[in-house]
Protein backbone atom coordinates (compact mmCIF):
# COMPACT_ATOMS: atom_id res chain seq x y z
CA UNK A 1 0.00 0.00 0.00
CA UNK A 2 1.40 3.49 -1.35
CA UNK A 3 1.91 6.12 1.80
CA UNK A 4 -0.79 8.65 1.44
CA UNK A 5 1.25 11.23 2.09
CA UNK A 6 2.84 13.32 -0.26
CA UNK A 7 5.55 16.40 0.25
CA UNK A 8 2.75 19.22 1.04
CA UNK A 9 1.03 16.94 3.53
CA UNK A 10 4.87 16.70 5.35
CA UNK A 11 4.81 20.17 5.33
CA UNK A 12 1.70 20.52 6.50
CA UNK A 13 1.69 18.09 9.20
CA UNK A 14 5.58 19.65 10.14
CA UNK A 15 4.17 22.80 10.54
CA UNK A 16 1.19 21.56 12.29
CA UNK A 17 2.95 19.74 15.59
CA UNK A 18 5.33 22.88 15.38
CA UNK A 19 2.53 25.31 16.19
CA UNK A 20 0.75 23.04 18.51
CA UNK A 21 4.09 21.88 20.49
CA UNK A 22 5.79 24.57 20.43
CA UNK A 23 8.55 25.30 22.89
CA UNK A 24 7.98 21.27 24.13
CA UNK A 25 10.16 20.72 21.13
CA UNK A 26 13.79 21.88 20.14
CA UNK A 27 12.98 21.23 16.67
CA UNK A 28 11.24 19.41 13.97
CA UNK A 29 12.78 18.16 10.90
CA UNK A 30 11.66 16.82 7.42
CA UNK A 31 14.00 15.21 5.22
CA UNK A 32 13.43 12.33 2.62
CA UNK A 33 9.95 12.38 2.91
CA UNK A 34 10.60 11.89 6.97
CA UNK A 35 9.67 14.17 10.01
CA UNK A 36 11.67 13.68 13.17
CA UNK A 37 11.11 15.61 16.08
CA UNK A 38 13.26 16.40 18.44
CA UNK A 39 11.26 16.84 21.58
CA UNK A 40 12.90 17.99 25.17
CA UNK A 41 13.41 15.39 27.64
CA UNK A 42 11.15 17.01 30.36
CA UNK A 43 8.42 17.16 27.66
CA UNK A 44 8.46 13.51 26.43
CA UNK A 45 5.22 12.20 27.49
CA UNK A 46 3.36 15.75 26.40
CA UNK A 47 5.41 14.89 22.95
CA UNK A 48 4.04 11.62 22.54
CA UNK A 49 0.94 11.86 23.70
CA UNK A 50 -0.19 14.69 21.77
CA UNK A 51 1.27 12.77 18.28
CA UNK A 52 -0.88 9.74 19.46
CA UNK A 53 -4.14 11.63 20.42
CA UNK A 54 -4.37 14.92 17.72
CA UNK A 55 -6.46 14.45 15.24
CA UNK A 56 -4.45 15.16 12.60
CA UNK A 57 -1.42 13.28 13.33
CA UNK A 58 -3.49 9.99 14.66
CA UNK A 59 0.12 8.49 15.60
CA UNK A 60 -1.86 5.98 17.17
CA UNK A 61 0.82 2.81 17.02
CA UNK A 62 3.96 2.78 19.02
CA UNK A 63 6.47 0.43 17.04
CA UNK A 64 9.81 0.68 18.62
CA UNK A 65 12.20 2.57 21.49
CA UNK A 66 16.11 2.22 20.74
CA UNK A 67 18.90 3.94 22.30
CA UNK A 68 21.71 5.11 20.64
CA UNK A 69 25.03 6.13 22.32
CA UNK A 70 27.62 8.82 21.43
CA UNK A 71 29.99 9.00 24.04
CA UNK A 72 31.77 12.39 23.74
CA UNK A 73 28.51 14.16 24.13
CA UNK A 74 27.51 15.27 27.43
CA UNK A 75 24.17 13.64 26.87
CA UNK A 76 25.72 10.67 25.60
CA UNK A 77 22.10 9.33 24.72
CA UNK A 78 19.49 9.50 22.13
CA UNK A 79 16.48 7.67 22.78
CA UNK A 80 14.58 7.03 19.60
CA UNK A 81 11.11 6.35 19.05
CA UNK A 82 8.97 5.35 16.51
CA UNK A 83 5.36 5.79 16.03
CA UNK A 84 2.95 5.18 13.15
CA UNK A 85 -0.05 6.34 12.04
CA UNK A 86 -2.53 3.60 10.59
CA UNK A 87 -5.12 6.41 9.66
CA UNK A 88 -2.65 8.02 7.12
CA UNK A 89 -0.11 5.43 6.71
CA UNK A 90 2.83 6.89 7.56
CA UNK A 91 5.65 7.31 10.13
CA UNK A 92 7.05 9.74 12.45
CA UNK A 93 10.76 9.68 14.58
CA UNK A 94 10.79 11.26 17.89
CA UNK A 95 13.99 11.90 19.48
CA UNK A 96 15.25 12.95 22.96
CA UNK A 97 18.54 13.26 24.77
CA UNK A 98 19.72 12.36 28.36
CA UNK A 99 23.06 11.30 30.13
CA UNK A 100 23.79 8.02 32.62
CA UNK A 101 22.40 9.78 35.29
CA UNK A 102 19.11 11.55 34.05
CA UNK A 103 15.87 9.33 33.62
CA UNK A 104 13.37 9.97 31.07
CA UNK A 105 9.93 10.17 31.67
CA UNK A 106 8.39 6.32 31.18
CA UNK A 107 6.07 6.17 28.88
CA UNK A 108 3.98 2.97 29.52
CA UNK A 109 1.18 5.04 30.66
CA UNK A 110 0.31 5.85 27.41
CA UNK A 111 1.37 2.78 25.48
CA UNK A 112 1.60 -0.54 27.56
CA UNK A 113 3.93 -1.91 24.78
CA UNK A 114 6.34 0.56 25.69
CA UNK A 115 7.09 -1.70 28.81
CA UNK A 116 9.74 -3.99 27.10
CA UNK A 117 11.13 -1.39 24.68
CA UNK A 118 12.39 0.80 27.72
CA UNK A 119 13.77 -2.33 29.72
CA UNK A 120 15.70 -3.14 26.57
CA UNK A 121 17.17 0.49 26.39
CA UNK A 122 17.91 0.22 30.06
CA UNK A 123 19.84 -3.12 29.67
CA UNK A 124 21.64 -2.73 26.71
CA UNK A 125 22.68 1.17 27.48
CA UNK A 126 21.71 1.72 31.08
CA UNK A 127 18.99 4.69 29.64
CA UNK A 128 17.17 5.51 33.18
CA UNK A 129 13.42 5.80 32.75
CA UNK A 130 11.22 7.60 35.55
CA UNK A 131 7.84 5.65 36.70
CA UNK A 132 8.60 2.82 34.80
CA UNK A 133 7.00 0.22 36.42
CA UNK A 134 9.66 -2.39 36.47
CA UNK A 135 12.60 -1.38 35.60
CA UNK A 136 14.79 -4.48 35.46
CA UNK A 137 17.41 -6.32 32.56
CA UNK A 138 15.04 -8.18 30.13
CA UNK A 139 18.11 -9.33 27.59
CA UNK A 140 21.34 -10.03 30.03
CA UNK A 141 21.68 -12.44 32.42
CA UNK A 142 20.50 -12.18 36.42
CA UNK A 143 24.13 -10.63 37.95
CA UNK A 144 25.20 -9.13 34.25
CA UNK A 145 27.35 -6.08 34.80
CA UNK A 146 27.68 -2.93 32.53
CA UNK A 147 25.67 -2.26 29.13
CA UNK A 148 26.65 -4.15 26.06
CA UNK A 149 25.82 -1.55 23.57
CA UNK A 150 27.77 1.51 25.24
CA UNK A 151 30.65 2.25 22.09
CA UNK A 152 32.95 1.95 25.55
CA UNK A 153 31.70 -1.72 26.86
CA UNK A 154 34.53 -3.83 26.53
CA UNK A 155 35.19 -6.83 24.52
CA UNK A 156 37.19 -9.21 27.28
CA UNK A 157 36.88 -9.05 30.99
CA UNK A 158 33.34 -10.59 31.58
CA UNK A 159 31.87 -13.58 31.95
CA UNK A 160 28.88 -15.56 29.98
CA UNK A 161 26.63 -17.92 31.39
CA UNK A 162 25.87 -21.43 29.02
CA UNK A 163 24.22 -25.25 29.78
CA UNK A 164 27.79 -27.52 30.26
CA UNK A 165 25.82 -30.83 29.37
CA UNK A 166 28.25 -32.60 31.25
CA UNK A 167 27.78 -31.13 34.90
CA UNK A 168 24.31 -30.75 33.85
CA UNK A 169 23.71 -27.05 35.53
CA UNK A 170 24.44 -23.63 34.57
CA UNK A 171 27.57 -22.30 34.54
CA UNK A 172 29.60 -18.93 34.11
CA UNK A 173 32.55 -18.64 32.88
CA UNK A 174 34.83 -16.09 31.45
CA UNK A 175 34.09 -14.57 27.75
CA UNK A 176 35.54 -16.33 25.09
CA UNK A 177 36.38 -14.85 21.58
CA UNK A 178 37.31 -17.92 19.84
CA UNK A 179 38.29 -16.09 16.23
CA UNK A 180 40.91 -13.43 16.19
CA UNK A 181 39.82 -10.09 14.93
CA UNK A 182 40.06 -9.94 11.03
CA UNK A 183 41.59 -7.63 8.87
CA UNK A 184 39.56 -7.35 5.86
CA UNK A 185 40.68 -6.26 2.26
CA UNK A 186 37.19 -5.68 1.16
CA UNK A 187 38.29 -7.87 -2.02
CA UNK A 188 35.87 -10.27 -0.56
CA UNK A 189 34.77 -11.13 2.84
CA UNK A 190 37.75 -14.28 2.85
CA UNK A 191 40.81 -11.58 2.32
CA UNK A 192 40.32 -11.33 -1.14
CA UNK A 193 40.48 -13.73 -4.44
CA UNK A 194 43.73 -15.44 -5.23
CA UNK A 195 42.03 -15.26 -8.71
CA UNK A 196 40.90 -12.59 -11.17
CA UNK A 197 37.48 -12.02 -10.99
CA UNK A 198 35.14 -11.50 -14.00
CA UNK A 199 35.32 -8.00 -15.22
CA UNK A 200 38.85 -7.59 -13.70
CA UNK A 201 40.48 -8.42 -16.59
CA UNK A 202 39.34 -4.79 -17.96
CA UNK A 203 41.48 -2.80 -15.63
CA UNK A 204 44.62 -4.81 -17.13
CA UNK A 205 43.73 -3.85 -20.48
CA UNK A 206 43.11 -0.15 -19.30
Amino acid sequence: MANDYVEEDYRDLKDHIEAQLGDAVNDIVLANGEITVLARRAEIVTVIAFLRDDPICKFATLLDICGVDYPARERRFDIVYHMLSMAHNTRIRIKATTDEETPIMSITSLFPNADWYEREAFDMYGILFDQHPDLRRILTDYGFEGFPLRKDFPLSGFVEVRYDESRKAVIYEPVNLPQEYRSFDFMSPWEGAKYILPGDEKVEEG
